[in-house]
């Protein structure tokens, strides 16, 4: 049961922190006014700094489109493939927080939408949804609001998945790591921060979509200890491709 508890907190990770707290597979570089994780534990300190000149990542991809969205306004019904798998944990990934959307609404959309029906109870959904209430009043501080109301006009945090490496793929479960740009703005004047996060995440096939789930994440991580994490480097860096990191287009 602890293993299966850590790899969930694994499995589900939105806006750069895992909606269960951490166990390791989630960094973020320091930055001011760093998105808090879903647990309300600080980030892991590292820096990192862009350069000036663009280096053309030497893999790119444009992943697949879902075929629809599901009642939760999610993308679903990606491709039996391992680029299905990624634009589906891309699709999962990709959040904001903003205006009439909160971290319980984003977290719970995601647990619905993508996490697998093993991994679904009203224990697993009640954790999650504690969580996300207590990174909205986190940001609620952070952005000078009191708790509960909304964000002031022009806040946001906004997670943007950029770049996805392979750690083991077959037809029926995909493993990766993914790469994220995560920008926060608390207000019309601020100015906005940003950082790159990078997320272990894995799915299976299951009822003829891709799902995240914990069995999946506990291979994951087990697979991911033959080689180092990948540094977390943005498209345009030379290190990006030195990491083995393929970027993201969009589909047309």
């Amino acid at each position: 049961m602890w293993i299966a508890g850590v790899a969930l907190a694994g499995v589900l990770a939105l806006s750069g922190y895992a909606l269960l707290g951490g166990d390791g597979d989630a960094d973020t570089p320091a930055k001011s006014g760093a998105s808090p994780s879903a647990s309300g534990t600080p980030s892991p300190e590292a820096t990192y700094a862009a350069p000036a000149d663009w280096t053309e990542p030497e893999r790119w991809t444009a992943l697949p489109r879902g075929e629809r969205r599901d009642d939760q306004g999610s993308t679903v019904g990606f491709p039996q493939t391992t680029e299905g798998a990624a634009a589906m944990m891309a699709a999962a990934n990709n959040s904001s927080v903003e205006g009439s959307k909160s971290s319980v609404s984003e977290q719970m959309r995601v647990y619905r939408s993508y996490l697998g029906k093993a991994d679904q109870s009203a224990k697993n959904a009640e954790a999650i949804e504690l969580n996300a209430k207590n990174t909205d009043k986190t940001l609620a501080t952070e952005m000078g609001v009191a708790p509960g109301q909304p964000l002031p006009p022009g806040a946001y945090v906004r997670n943007t998945v950029v770049g996805y490496k392979v750690i083991k793929a077959s037809s029926g479960e995909v493993s990766m790591w993914l790469l994220s740009r995560v920008v926060q703005k608390n207000g019309e004047t601020a100015k906005e921060s940003g950082s790159y996060t990078r997320n272990l995440v894995a799915a299976q096939w299951e009822g003829g979509d891709w799902k995240l789930t914990s069995a999946a994440t506990v291979r994951a991580q087990q697979d991911a200890k033959a080689s180092e994490k990948p540094a977390m480097v943005a498209p345009g860096d030379a290190a990006f491709n030195a990491a083995g990191w393929t970027a993201i287009r969009e589909a047309s």
